[in-house]
């Protein structure tokens, strides 16, 4: 789709230039002489970004900003003028324009600007999507569990939700430590602006503050133009840090530094920029035992457990098992659009004896195959992962891909003989049939 952009100037040489350096394949350009103009022209559907100059007759651009903000806050504005001083700059990024510009426009930085505002936009956007399709997923209802100390943690959750502490969640892999993150962002009064997740052992060091802070041209080789970071990105949303146990001490005094003083500077930045995004940190690690070796900062520990969340083991809370199983179940059934089998006790047996050292990511995965195994309506001990034996996500297969070639290999077996297939699939044959016209098998 072609991003909409309003050039708006009362100089008609620029709003042609402009027009003409900009309309393309990719690009939709639509003009404006006058601020009063381009908020007419706001009721024929919104630009996603509005390149306006700030002095104007009328309403200046400063003033077409402030009406923007309040009107369609999705729209981006980039403000653009002629004077270039201090104060003017302040204003315009105080009153929250996206970026600025120095006239006259030097139309290789134009790009670089208005890609780098669609690139964020473009993330603002995914992440609202991601929180619209997984809002229920993420609340409240979604921690599931009955066990003492899983009521403990619905309880601090529900008191989190009403403020901006610093968090600090710890526990196993798998315990959910994300979801409980989700939960408190879901459901506190900034739960429309982006979460933010971020493994920091996914990111080279050398990577991690760039991703976070974002850079400055020219900041390090490959920074061919600005980039904000995900403090920039998050507005007032949440950042959530994951391992943040295993962070090296330089980014610990950098990340410390914001949490003090709300502010970062970009790599490569002189000047610092202001944050009001909220950080919840999770980690697996022992952060004491990190300290006492001297890895990691004890000041920076304490800033962010100003509120702790310890997350139990699956192990702990075996009898939420049951429910656990029934849930995951139930959602792992929907994607594969089939009713949700039952479990035997033989298989439930089963899965109460193991001491699930991969926690409640390891159940899922376990559940997933198991489903995918079973053709039937119940999941028996055959179906779950082999003795002494677990699951890896990697070694998973989407399960529409799974059934298919498991219902292609029956049917070879058999030669193509449906009724000898569906016996051995245990499944009637207008439940085979519609098998076979789902996978395209027919």
């Amino acid at each position: 789709m072609r991003a909409r952009i309003l050039i708006v100037d009362d100089d008609e040489t620029i709003r042609i230039s402009l027009s003409e350096a900009l309309d393309d394949s990719t690009t939709e350009v639509e003009t404006a002489e006058s601020a009063e103009k381009a908020l007419s022209l706001l009721d024929n559907g919104l630009p996603d970004i509005v390149l306006s100059d700030i002095r104007m007759p009328g309403l200046d651009g400063i003033e077409l900003l402030r009406t923007i903000r309040e009107r369609a806050p999705t729209v981006d504005v980039v403000l653009m003028t002629a004077y270039d001083d201090m104060p003017t700059v302040v204003s315009a990024m105080r009153e929250g324009a996206a970026d600025f510009l120095s006239k006259p426009i030097n139309l290789h930085e134009l790009r670089q600007v208005l890609g780098r505002v669609l690139e964020d936009r473009r993330t603002r956007e995914r992440a609202k999507r991601k929180e619209e399709d997984e809002a229920a997923p993420y609340g409240l209802e979604r921690l599931v569990g009955r066990h003492p100390k899983m009521i403990a943690i619905y309880k601090l959750v529900g008191r989190l939700t009403t403020n901006r502490a610093n968090v600090l969640i710890r526990g196993e892999t798998g315990t959910g430590k994300e979801l409980i993150a989700r939960a408190i962002h879901h459901d506190s009064p900034d739960s429309t602006e982006p979460f933010l997740p971020i493994n920091c052992t996914a990111i080279p060091a050398t990577l991690l503050e760039s991703e976070l802070f974002g850079h400055v041209r020219g900041a390090f080789t490959g920074a061919v133009s600005d980039r904000r970071g995900r403090f920039a990105l998050a507005g007032r949303g949440t950042i959530l840090l994951d391992e943040i146990g295993d962070t090296s001490p330089e980014f610990q005094t950098k990340l410390l530094r914001v949490l003090e003083d709300h502010e970062y500077y970009p790599v490569g930045a002189e000047r610092a920029v202001t944050t009001e995004a909220r950080v919840i940190a999770a980690t697996h690690r022992d952060l004491e035992a990190l300290m006492s070796e001297g890895v990691f900062r004890e000041d920076l520990y304490y800033r962010l457990r100003v509120v702790q969340i310890d997350v139990p083991p699956l192990r702990d809370r075996l009898s939420d098992l049951p429910r656990l199983t029934e849930h995951l179940l139930a959602h792992a059934a929907q994607e594969l659009h089939r009713d949700p089998p039952v479990i035997s006790q033989k298989a439930m047996d089963a899965l109460l004896r193991h001491d699930w050292p991969g926690n409640v990511r390891e159940l899922e995965n376990t559940l997933t195959r198991a489903l995918v195994l079973t053709t039937g309506d119940v999941i028996r001990p055959e179906h779950l992962a082999p003795p002494g034996g677990r699951v890896a996500v990697d070694e998973l297969s989407p399960l529409r891909e799974v059934e298919r070639a498991h219902v292609e290999r029956v049917l070879h077996a058999t030669q193509g003989h449906k009724t000898r297939a569906a016996e051995i699939l245990e499944v009637s044959r207008p439940r085979l049939n519609r098998l076979l016209q789902r996978h395209g098998l027919e």
